[in-house]
């Protein structure tokens, strides 16, 4: 039976139009580059990725606590000789607005990205340790952190002091990005993906498998608001 609506105005004649179409349910799997958001030509082994977080798994356990539920971290780089980490040195510095005056507020301390200059003894000849070389030849790195995400998580709608390279280890498709207005996927294929997170943004994971990324804080000189 086909439904004739009473009144039809704008509204209606909106929705209708929406029904003749039929939404993309595939490209929504794939990387979608945006604003605040690129994928670079700099590439590594995903199976040596894999391998090389297995590895540093049997070495050291997670930080923070919260594998399975949210936030963890391993931390690839340090301060020189640093032995003991805060949470601070696992998070650091952000901005958000949390509620509903929405007056935006900072959360912990600055952290300074580049004193994380020395590559955790821990994990020497890992694949990270390459990794980690390579990235620090063509850019400043600071803090480079193993993040996992537990499934069916998101974090805080925040902003950072600093951009990130995000690359994927482990993910899915219900895992997400989200930089200011545009959302995209992140396969886990061995990209390097570039994240303006100066801007508003989220990760999620609403798939049923962990997400593991590195992230990479790159440390440039901060430009004036």
């Amino acid at each position: 039976m086909r439904f004739v609506p009473q009144i039809n105005d704008a509204d209606v004649q909106a929705v209708t139009e929406q029904m003749k179409t039929v939404p993309d349910t595939k490209t929504v799997a794939q990387f979608q580059p945006g604003p605040g958001i690129q994928r670079l030509d700099l590439r590594f082994d995903i199976d040596q990725l894999r391998d090389a977080l297995e590895e540093c798994l049997r070495r050291e356990e997670y930080m923070g606590g919260m594998q399975d539920q949210g936030f963890a971290a391993l931390p690839l780089t340090q301060r020189p000789g640093q032995t003991e980490w805060t949470a601070n040195d696992l998070s650091g510095r952000y901005w958000l607005r949390g509620d509903d005056r929405y007056v935006e507020e900072p959360r912990e301390d600055l952290v300074p990205e580049i004193d994380f200059s020395e590559f955790n003894p821990k994990f020497k000849g890992t694949y990270f340790e390459h990794v980690h070389t390579e990235l620090s030849k063509r850019f400043p790195i600071g803090r480079t952190r193993i993040l996992s995400k537990g499934l069916y998580n998101c974090n805080s709608w925040h902003r950072d002091p600093e951009p990130r390279l995000h690359i994927p280890i482990v993910s899915n498709p219900g895992s997400l990005f989200i930089v200011n207005h545009h959302v995209t996927h992140l396969p886990a294929d061995g990209s390097v993906y570039f994240t303006d997170t100066r801007g508003y943004h989220t990760a999620l994971n609403g798939g049923e498998t962990r997400r593991v990324h590195i992230v990479a804080a790159l440390a440039y000189d901060q430009v004036a608001e």
